[in-house]
């Protein structure tokens, strides 16, 4: 069964319960002042991990994914390469060469 840490909304004093997880906050009873006041509070716990666990295997396979993944993405043309811009002969109509032969097509 699970330690609760709980607040009294009552007397305002914190305390500890050991109750089955399907005790409702409302029907825990305060210790020091009798009321049915008491609030569930977020509190940190430790675990000691027992059995076949070897510490950092999940992490080891994650990296083995990634080197592996970017292997098979390095075999791939950059996502960001140089801009390639199309001649005007490949779309649109020809452009007319301008009668001056300066080929600025704006004012000044």
């Amino acid at each position: 069964m699970p330690l609760y840490e709980y607040r009294c909304g009552s007397c305002g004093e914190q305390f500890e319960v050991v109750q089955p997880v399907t005790v409702k906050a409302e029907e825990t009873t305060c210790p020091h002042c009798q009321a049915q006041k008491a609030t569930r509070l977020m509190s940190s716990f430790a675990s000691k991990i027992v059995g076949d666990h070897k510490p950092g295997f999940a992490e080891m396979k994650a990296y083995d994914m990634l080197h592996e993944r970017m292997d098979k993405f390095a075999k791939l043309p950059p996502a960001m390469g140089k801009r390639v811009v199309p001649s005007p002969e490949n779309f649109g109509p020809p452009v007319k060469p301008d009668s001056k032969g300066s080929g600025d097509h704006g004012g000044a």
